[in-house]
C-alpha cells in the first residue's frame, strides 16, 4: 500500500508511476480529494475541541459568579454535535481512502526499465548453451506420457483440467527437487519454515493478493476465524505475514526464510494458454525464498536472492536467461524485479521459472511490519522469489535431458536424491 501522505505532498510521483505502468493517472485524483477532505475535517475538529474547552471554562466561570450561562451551554452542545459528526465522517473518509489505496499498485522503481508488457523485458544475462539434439526434441508432456509416469486423463477424472498425476520416477524426481532446493537454500543461510496452506482474507490482503486478484484464488467455503479463507497461491503469503503487526529489532535484519508448499491458482485469466502439460496448472509445488530487510539494503538483497535462484538452475545445468521486468510487467505490488527463464527445447523458447521481486515498503505498510532504529520505528522492505517452481523445473529436465530412445537422464546433482538412479526409462 502506498503512503497516504504522498497524495498531499507529491501526488505527481504516483501519477508518473501509473503512466509508466500504462494505467490512468486520474486514479490518483479521488485520493488527493479524500486526503484534502480528511485534513480539513481533522483541522476543523481540532479547532472545535479547542473552542469547546474555552467555552466550557467560561460556563464554569459564569456559574461560579451566579451569571446565567445557558447560551454558552447551547454553544457547547452544538460544538459537541458537530464534533461527533466530524468524527463519523472521518471514519467514512478513512474507509474510502483505504479502499482506494488497496486498489493502487506500488510505485515503480526508477531502475525498472520502461515497457508495456513482458515482450519489453531486457535480457540481463544468459547462462549455459542450449543442447543441440540429433533428433527433434519433444514437449515435456509427450516425454512424460511415453514414460508411463504422467497421467492427465486420470487427473482430469479426479479434478478436471489443469491438474496432474505423476507416478514412479517422475513423482520421486519432484520430491527430489524439493529436497535439493531446500538444501541449497539452507546452505545459503535461509531458515526453513512450514506454514499453513489456508489463510484468512486479512493475510491475503497483507501481501497484496487482495482485493485485486480474488478471481485468481481458490476460496474456502465456511472461512476461518469469521473471515473469508483461501488456499495459498504461493508461500510468499503466509511467510511474509509471519511478522505482521510486529516491531523487529534492527539487529534481526535481514530475516531470510525458505518454505516448500503446494500452491493453488485458478488461472482465471489464462484461458487458452499452456493448456497441455505441467507449465500452467491449478496445483503445483514451489520452494519460496523470502527476505525481510532494511530499506537501504533491499536493492543489494534482491540481487542476492536472484543469484540464489540462478544457482539452482546452474546446479541442474539448465540453460537460462535473466530478464529485468519492465514497468508494465513488474507486477501489482512490485517496485523492481527479475524473471529467470529456463530454456525449453521442446518449445524452442525460454519460459519463466522464477520471479524475484523487491516490494519496497508496499507490503510492509499493509502488514504494519516495522523495525526499531534508535528511537524510531521504520517500515521494513520485503523481497521474495521462487527458488524454484518445482513443476516447471521438472518440465525443463524432461525437455533438456531427454534421449532419442524416450529415456531421460537424471541431472548429476539429483542422483543422490534419486537413490542413485541415473536414467529414467519405461
Amino acid at each position: 500500500m502506498l503512503d497516504p501522505a504522498l497524495f498531499a505532498t507529491n501526488p505527481d510521483v504516483v501519477r508518473q508511476s501509473l503512466v509508466r505502468r500504462g494505467m490512468d493517472p486520474a486514479l490518483v485524483d479521488p485520493l488527493v480529494s479524500l486526503n484534502g477532505r480528511r485534513r480539513a475535517l481533522t483541522k476543523e475538529g481540532d479547532d472545535l475541541r479547542q473552542a469547546r474547552n474555552q467555552k466550557s471554562q467560561l460556563v464554569g466561570q459564569r456559574m461560579k459568579a451566579g451569571v446565567d450561562a445557558e447560551d454558552l451551554k447551547a454553544e457547547v452542545r452544538a460544538i459537541a454535535d458537530r464534533t461527533g459528526a466530524i468524527e463519523a465522517e472521518l471514519l467514512t473518509v478513512a474507509d474510502e481512502e483505504r479502499s482506494l489505496l488497496l486498489a493502487l499498485p506500488n510505485l515503480v522503481d526508477p531502475l525498472t526499465p520502461d515497457g508495456s508488457d513482458d515482450k519489453a523485458n531486457p535480457v540481463v544475462r544468459r547462462w549455459g548453451t542450449p543442447r543441440e539434439f540429433a533428433f527433434a526434441p519433444r514437449p515435456h508432456d509427450d516425454v512424460a506420457v511415453a514414460l508411463g509416469m504422467y497421467d492427465p486423463e486420470r487427473a482430469a477424472k479426479l479434478s478436471g483440467t489443469r491438474f496432474a498425476v505423476l507416478s514412479g520416477a517422475l513423482a520421486k524426481m519432484e520430491r527430489a527437487l524439493v529436497a535439493l532446493f531446500c538444501d541449497m537454500a539452507e546452505a545459503r543461510g535461509y531458515t526453513e519454515v512450514q506454514v499453513p496452506y489456508i489463510v484468512t482474507r486479512e493475510t491475503m490482503t497483507g501481501t497484496g493478493q487482495l482485493p485485486k486478484f480474488e478471481q485468481d484464488l481458490f476460496k474456502i467455503e465456511g472461512g476461518l476465524q469469521n473471515q473469508d479463507a483461501f488456499l495459498i497461491p504461493t508461500a510468499e503469503v503466509p511467510v511474509t505475514n509471519l511478522h505482521r503487526d510486529e516491531i523487529l529489532d534492527e539487529s534481526q535484519l535481514p530475516i531470510r526464510y525458505h518454505a516448500f508448499t503446494p500452491c493453488f491458482r485458478s488461472e482465471a485469466g489464462s484461458a487458452g494458454r499452456d493448456t497441455r502439460g505441467l507449465v500452467r496448472v491449478h496445483q503445483f509445488h514451489k520452494v519460496e525464498l523470502v527476505w525481510i530487510t532494511r530499506p537501504e539494503d533491499s536493492a543489494a538483497n534482491l540481487d542476492s536472492l536472484v543469484s540464489h535462484a540462478e544457482a539452482v538452475l546452474e546446479a541442474l545445468a539448465l540453460p537460462y536467461q535473466t530478464v529485468a521486468r519492465c514497468a508494465g510487467d513488474v507486477g501489482f505490488g512490485g517496485a523492481r524485479g527479475y524473471d529467470l527463464e529456463v530454456w525449453l527445447p521442446g518449445q524452442a523458447a525460454y519460459r519463466e521459472i522464477s520471479s524475484c521481486t523487491n516490494f519496497g515498503d508496499f507490503q510492509a505498510r499493509r502488514l504494519k511490519l516495522r523495525f526499531r532504529r534508535e528511537k524510531k520505528n521504520l517500515l521494513c522492505h520485503t523481497i521474495n522469489g521462487s527458488g524454484l517452481a518445482v513443476g516447471r523445473t521438472l518440465v525443463a529436465i524432461l525437455e533438456n535431458y531427454q534421449e532419442a530412445d524416450g529415456s531421460v537422464i537424471v541431472p548429476p546433482v539429483l542422483v543422490p536424491y534419486m537413490g542413485g538412479l541415473t536414467r529414467i526409462a519405461r
